[in-house]
């Protein structure tokens, strides 16, 4: 048995532990990320801890997710941040929908007499 001194980080991750160098020379842990393996001497025989390439994958991907969840909640609140918390009048009139003076009118189908396309 081992003591081990690590620190912890303040930030949301997927991963339970992120073991480094020197962890790996403590315990003499020779991790092989191509067959995704980790082998340390045990009492009687060598340790190994190992995972599938489906369970990899499955980890990868809901990393994935959970980074894309947390750029959007801080997106979500630096928009909250800048956008005024009242509600709009629906009252209020905010402007009118007649056209501006330079605006001509254009017949989309010229054989459409202008009576029937305005209705």
């Amino acid at each position: 048995m081992e003591t081990l001194t690590f620190e912890v980080v303040g930030f949301h991750e997927t991963y339970h532990a992120i073991l480094g160098s020197p962890s790996y020379t403590k315990f003499m842990v020779i991790p092989n990320y191509t067959y995704l393996k980790l082998k340390m001497p045990g009492p009687r025989r060598v340790i190994t801890i190992d995972t599938s390439f489906q369970r990899a994958y499955e980890c990868e991907v809901e990393c994935c997710e959970h980074a894309m969840a947390i750029i959007a909640s801080k997106e979500l609140a630096a928009i909250r941040e800048v956008v005024v918390e009242e509600a709009p009048d629906p009252k209020q009139s905010v402007g009118s929908f007649e056209p501006i003076e330079r605006a001509k009118e254009v017949l989309i189908d010229p054989a459409t007499p202008r009576a029937k396309w305005c209705n």
